[in-house]
């Protein structure tokens, strides 16, 4: 893991050195955005193969109400219908999820960079760097005490607290929209069924807890504040960059 720190602590400086006379004090800062660029150019093609398979899962609702409103009293059955669906039209439930899961490991390689004193038995120049007033290695806590809400430092995590509110709502508004969307579909394919199926029976209450889990979906994107708030700013600046850039992509590859 040290190697890999250096190497990468390595790579950070030598970025921070190009975009220096653009950036000056911020070069670090600036380094870290597009290092997340690149991560995210990336995985683009994964997120362009996941937004075919929204679409593709979109397409499938009527099909999968279908067989939630037949097999609803059969929960093990309808788990087996909804396999056979996915692998028979080459639709994978998982797909939605693989570029933020391959993000995870450049998300943890800045957390630990700027969390550690020293990097291969040396102390790590790159906690002296900051973006603006707030130093990279430092978190949300260490500016409330220097300074308070609108020190200098506070000031820089206000203006990313707002970045990411931003993103947060508009991705807020997609998440009800789409589940809106899905729920009437569902609505409608359970009222041509039978008079004699329940709600329950139609696909209502399939998997233990998933009516809470839908309400709490489309406030998930607001967590994301709270990461930015517990880990050091470099960390952060990873999350903002990553998160606005996500929502760009959404406008682009889900209209």
């Amino acid at each position: 893991m040290s190697v890999l720190l250096s190497a990468f602590a390595s790579l950070v400086e030598q970025l921070a050195e190009l975009l220096q006379p653009l950036f000056h004090a911020s070069a670090a800062a600036a380094a870290i955005v597009l290092f997340t660029a690149f991560v995210r150019l990336l995985v683009l093609p994964l997120s362009r193969a996941a937004a075919r398979g929204q679409r593709a899962r979109t397409a499938l609702q009527p099909k999968i109400a279908e067989l939630r409103k037949r097999h609803g009293k059969n929960p093990e059955r309808l788990r087996t219908a909804l396999l056979e669906l996915h692998a028979k039209e080459k639709v994978s439930p998982l797909a939605g999820i693989l570029p933020s899961l391959c993000q995870i490991p450049a998300f943890f390689l800045l957390y630990h960079l700027f969390s550690s004193s020293s990097i291969g038995g040396e102390s790590n120049g790159l906690l002296t760097h900051s973006l603006f007033a707030a130093p990279l290695g430092d978190r949300w806590a260490d500016a409330l005490g220097d300074g308070g809400v609108f020190g200098a430092a506070g000031l820089v995590y206000l203006g990313l607290f707002a970045v990411v509110a931003a993103v947060a709502t508009y991705s807020y508004t997609r998440t009800k929209r789409t589940l809106a969307a899905s729920a009437a579909v569902t609505a409608g394919v359970s009222a041509r069924g039978t008079a004699g199926v329940s709600a329950r029976g139609a696909g209502g209450e399939q998997v233990p807890g998933l009516a809470s889990v839908t309400k709490v979906m489309p406030f998930l994107s607001f967590f994301t504040l709270v990461t930015v708030a517990v880990v050091p700013l470099a960390a952060a600046l990873y999350v903002v960059t990553s998160t606005a850039w996500g929502a760009v992509e959404r406008a682009l590859l889900y209209p």
